[in-house]
């Protein structure tokens, strides 16, 4: 039995579902429509405590801790759930530490708590990784100087991870002979942290979190207008961008937490506020795996920046820019391509140059940085704070936060409990753990479980670790229902998607329990599928059809045609253009 809400439901086995899914053992009793309808419907008759607007990496957290300690929760955003700047990040879990040059030493500090606190609370898809870091002759600080900040950056960081390492050119050249070491006088090692899935799917799992404790969430439902009643409820005008239907929402408290456009928000919900953002874009191009070593490469651009070339399953991503830009949806340019390109081709030694058609995937996004309203002057633009603000005015019961990385992200949802509660709204459970991987005891009885089924063997793709380690990280303990599926019907292991490691029974989960309203929802968000395969090779996947059968049924013909036809989510260029508006 799985039990939704109050509703139990009970998988039908041995169903045929179409010609393609004889193979599907069950028939799918909720679809991902019918839990989006079953949320959208909450949210039309409800009244919330909380409305959070905008389901990135601040609003997931958000939603996720304010429902597991009590609250009736909200939470719309007007594209998929981390569909802008969160998905499009470096997937570093890190302290940090390029901050130090600009002498923000109390920010560094609070991230690497923070950093640690990610570590410790969610182990399987939070871990150590070394970056390897190069220095060229010349450069503005000494190699000496910069491994010396390592250490310091390792005593900020508590000693939770493995210390620096001083490496020569020819430790370098053993290690990593991929790197070229013309004008190169050595480099060092130290540690930071790395999501093994894509940041999307990390947002997700808070999503997911704020389901289980009764929060009504849904993707592609745009807030296009917000005002506080003489009731003092929150009323805010609603379109659902998928049937068109426009509706209103009651909220108590309302959270502008929709990243890169809260300034357009709080202008449509008439909310002054001290702080406004600017952004910077920043690119990453993924490529075929450059070294086979499980590090991330560091180095500094021609320009002085900081860029990587950071593993990703059996590929490399490569970036990051930094430049200042105005639109919040920016686009990757051809001198963004070449400027990557020119510099990791002039520091790696390559069979050949990667060049233009070597891009498998692309990744751009802002990073939304806070500035003071009406500050005046034009501020040093690399000197600029990351570092995130919560802004609030509690007469009106109304929360913008600016800003923010995704390494901060439990802070931001603790802040946000403390606010609300300063708002007047109680929370039940104020010292409940929000946050967190299962129970352990459960992880080893699931892996000792897996062990016992002929699962398929993880392609390079999944990184180093078996087939039990993946579906714990990604499902927790809703995989026990994948094992039962699995003992009733072996042939639900098998791998739908070639090249992947996606089994038939997950695709049925994943329709039922993540909200994958379009197909770009499930391989770009859910998954990290079109960033490691490309749209090429998806376009020629023989698997992909039957895929989309077992996410959408009937509907997955036009799901397929809309996501090659636009490159895009079917709403994405309405949505584009209401943004921008």
């Amino acid at each position: 039995m799985l039990t939704f809400g109050a509703v139990q439901l009970t998988l039908v086995a041995s169903v045929a579902f179409g010609p393609l899914l004889h193979r599907l053992p069950f028939v799918l009793l909720l679809s991902a429509m019918s839990l989006r309808s079953t949320c959208v419907s909450r949210l039309k008759t409800a009244v919330f405590d909380t409305l959070v607007v905008g389901g990135g990496i601040n609003g997931a957290v958000t939603a996720a801790a304010l429902a597991e300690r009590g609250a009736r929760v909200g939470l719309i955003d007007a594209r998929d759930f981390a569909g802008v700047a969160s998905q499009q990040s470096s997937n570093l879990v890190w302290g940090g530490i390029k901050y130090m040059e600009s002498f923000e030493f109390a920010l560094v500090n609070k991230l690497c708590a923070s950093r640690n606190h990610l570590m410790r609370s969610y182990p399987s898809s939070v871990r150590e990784m070394r970056f390897f870091t190069v220095h060229e002759t010349g450069f503005r600080h000494s190699l000496a100087k910069l491994y010396a900040g390592t250490w310091l950056y390792w005593l900020m960081g508590r000693g939770q991870t493995r210390i620096p390492r001083w490496m020569s050119t020819a430790t370098i050249r053993a290690e990593e002979p991929v790197i070229n070491l013309d004008g190169c006088d050595g480099g060092f090692e130290y540690s930071d942290a790395y999501l093994i899935d894509n940041d999307a799917r990390f947002v997700f799992q808070f999503i997911r979190a704020a389901l289980d404790a009764g929060a009504a969430a849904a993707n592609y439902v745009e807030s296009q207008s917000a005002v506080r009643g003489s009731d003092g409820l929150w009323q805010v005008q609603a379109v659902d961008r998928i049937s068109g239907e426009r509706f209103k929402i009651l909220a108590r408290t309302l959270v502008n937490a929709c990243g890169a456009f809260v300034d357009q928000h709080n202008i449509r919900s008439r909310q002054t506020t001290q702080h406004a953002h600017v952004y910077s874009k920043g690119i990453h191009l993924i490529v075929d795996r450059i070294t086979d070593s499980r590090r991330i490469l560091t180095f500094f651009a021609d320009d002085g920046r900081l860029f990587f070339a950071i593993p990703m399953g059996d590929k490399t991503c490569i970036g990051t820019t930094d430049t200042r830009v105005d639109d919040p949806l920016p686009q990757v340019t051809e001198a963004d391509r070449r400027f990557v390109l020119d510099n990791i081709n002039k520091r790696l030694k390559l069979a050949r140059p990667l060049q233009t058609s070597d891009i498998i995937a692309e990744r751009c996004g802002v990073r939304p940085l806070v500035v003071k309203q009406g500050g005046g002057g034009t501020p040093d633009w690399l000197q600029m704070s990351r570092k995130h603000v919560v802004e609030s005015n509690r007469e009106r019961r109304h929360v913008s936060i600016f800003g923010g990385k995704l390494t901060d992200c439990l802070n931001v949802g603790e802040e946000l409990c403390e606010e609300i509660v300063k708002m007047g709204v109680p929370l039940p459970h104020p010292r409940r753990r929000w946050y967190g991987e299962g129970r352990p005891e459960q992880r080893e009885l699931l892996l000792r479980q897996c062990a016992e089924l002929a699962l398929p063997t993880p392609s390079a793709a999944a990184g180093e670790e078996g087939s039990g380690e993946r579906l714990w990280r990604l499902y927790g303990e809703a995989a026990f229902e994948l094992l039962e599926t699995l003992r009733a019907d072996p042939s639900a292991a098998e791998i739908v998607i070639e090249g992947t490691d996606y089994m038939r029974c997950e695709l049925a989960l994943c329709a039922r329990r993540e909200m994958v309203t379009t197909l770009e929802d499930f391989l770009r968000r859910r998954t990290k599928i079109e960033l490691t395969l490309g749209r090429a090779r998806l376009q020629a996947s023989k698997g992909l059809p039957e895929a989309c059968r077992l996410l959408f049924g009937q509907d997955a013909q036009r799901q397929l045609d809309a996501y090659f036809a636009s490159g895009a989510a079917p709403v994405r260029t309405e949505q584009r253009a209401a943004a921008l508006a």
